[in-house]
């Protein structure tokens, strides 16, 4: 049995429209500026016709190049995502199969909402640490475009496309730290997306389609997320064995600018160890952090050896934190 896993390899996918906040006042009554201030988004990436399976493949494969590891050696796949294809066969399973390791290796998806990814990895580095697997990739997927209601500015200025991937491998020096995840399902109502489930069917005639887009009480969430991402945050740093001096780089899920600079403020993490990507593509929800992770790797910022946090909250709500070395 391995006693420690790492990150191996990252890979991350945009679709390649970018809808700006500009072509948003042409949609909605909103400006560039009412949702730079209150947000910090300034563009989003639309899916369009792609799918959620697509963007997955194309992010998977980003990362098994950077891990030098052939589709093959993969033991097993975890899907993170609100979003799939379709609710049988699972989001995973469709990867799998476009990975050709079908049979291969097992697969089910993770619903977590933007805490997704840090959810996928804790089970990925529980599987690897009892001798279940040896390599596993774990995706974070979103094409939250789909379940947008684009007359509702409050939640259409938010959402963006995209996939990041990780190839998760057994290592013999310490890669993830600490994973301290919760959830509280009394926060049910504040964050919602009705369009699947076995109440869809049941109610379907009684239903408009505005029903089943997404519905965010967005003020009761920022008291809920700034709380939650800044304990969960100095908690994993707590567990980890590392002082917080020790830590590179803080890399929250990308929801809101406001929430993540009090969330820093509450952990005492300086701003320049802050990584930022939501001006540019948005809140993909559990594709957020995998996709930060990946963009800061790969244009050299995050180099071997750093020290990573990573928080998120999401609908459920969830919430959590974990800590790893690149």
């Amino acid at each position: 049995m391995a006693k420690y896993s790492m990150i191996a390899g990252t890979g991350s996918y945009f679709p390649k429209k970018i809808l700006s906040n500009k072509d948003l006042e042409k949609l909605v009554e909103t400006s560039d500026e009412w949702i730079t201030s209150r947000t910090g988004i300034k563009e989003r990436h639309i899916a369009g016709d792609e799918k959620t399976s697509e963007m997955a493949f194309n992010a998977s494969i980003n990362a098994l190049e950077m891990a030098k590891l052939p589709q093959t050696d993969i033991d097993g796949v975890i899907c993170a995502s609100v979003t799939q294809d379709t609710i049988l066969p699972s989001l995973s399973c469709m990867l799998q199969d476009k990975l050709s390791i079908g049979g291969k290796s097992f697969a089910f998806d993770v619903e977590a909402a933007c805490t997704g990814f840090i959810y996928a990895c804790s089970i990925a580095d529980a599987m690897i640490k009892t001798g279940m697997a040896n390599n596993i990739l774990v995706v974070g997927v979103e094409k939250l475009s789909a379940y947008v209601d684009w007359d509702d500015r409050s939640t259409c200025v938010l959402f963006g496309d995209g996939a990041g991937a990780a190839v998760i491998s057994a290592a013999d020096k310490p890669g993830f730290r600490s994973f301290n995840l919760s959830a509280d399902g009394k926060y049910k109502d504040l964050l919602t997306i009705e369009n699947l489930g076995i109440n869809y069917l049941a109610d379907l005639s009684n239903r408009k389609k505005e029903d089943n887009y997404i519905k965010m009480k967005g003020n009761d969430v920022f008291k809920v997320a700034v709380k939650a991402m800044s304990d969960y945050t100095v908690l994993a740093i707590k567990n980890s064995g590392l002082a917080s001096c020790e830590i590179d780089y803080f890399i929250p899920h990308q929801a809101n600018l406001r929430i993540i600079d009090a969330a820093a403020k509450r952990a005492h993490i300086a701003k320049e160890k802050v990584i930022i990507t939501l001006d540019k593509y948005g809140n993909t929800s559990a594709a957020s952090i995998p996709t930060a992770l990946d963009l800061f790797i790969r244009n050299g910022t995050i180099k071997k050896g750093c020290n990573i946090v990573s928080s998120a909250f999401g609908g459920g709500l969830t919430w959590g934190a974990m800590v790893y070395t690149i």
